[in-house]
């Protein structure tokens, strides 16, 4: 990719719950009101609570669209968000994640447990097999990524992660300067899993 990504939509991993600082959600709604000036759409998980409730609801205060994607057996656990025009009910958590993927052109992390954590890692993994070339990134609020961060960092001094796929995680602490970012991306060219020599 050589010019400037067009962001129509962007989908945001982000948690369930608020946790226990008051800035995670803080920051998750600047996001959101930051993507509504930029007029991108927000695609997320579909439910009304926590930062996933909290980042929906500043987009929709503030006129912008938004999509939520939830599969039907939690629709009840996660409090599907009914003041959605565009909620999409699904079958499984694999179409939930693969109907995310393709409505949007790139992908945001805010805070969040497990389910954020998988999110990211699936679509990073599918960058890294070069099935998109969307940028993703990690909007390390408060420094709640930082021993993430420190991980993967980690991986690649042992080798288990290359250097490029690791660039492929975009990290920064304030919102605007990931939009500004992603709005410049151009995905590197990948190395192929075997050279012609190697079996």
């Amino acid at each position: 990719m050589t010019k400037n990504f067009r962001l129509k939509r962007i989908c945001v991993y982000c948690g369930s719950s608020s946790g226990n600082k008051i800035y995670y959600e803080e920051e998750a709604r600047y996001l959101g009101r930051l993507l509504v000036e930029k007029g991108i759409e927000l695609v997320y998980g579909g439910a009304r609570v926590g930062i996933m409730g909290a980042i929906a609801d500043e987009v929709l205060n503030d006129g912008g669209k938004v999509t939520g994607v939830i599969p039907q057996n939690l629709v009840r656990r996660e409090v599907a968000h009914n003041g959605l025009m565009d909620l999409r009910i699904v079958d499984s958590m694999h179409e939930r994640k693969a109907l995310m993927a393709e409505l949007s052109d790139g992908f945001i992390a805010l805070p969040g447990g497990l389910g954020t954590l998988e999110e990211l890692f699936e679509i990073l993994t599918w960058s890294q097999l070069g099935l998109h070339a969307k940028p993703t990134g990690l909007l390390n609020i408060g420094g709640y990524y930082d021993r993430l961060i420190g991980f993967l960092d980690y991986a690649v001094e042992e080798s288990f992660l290359k250097p490029v796929n690791r660039s492929l995680l975009l990290i920064k602490d304030k919102a605007e300067d990931l939009l500004d970012t992603f709005e410049h991306y151009q995905s590197p060219v990948l190395e192929k899993w075997l050279h012609s020599d190697e079996t």
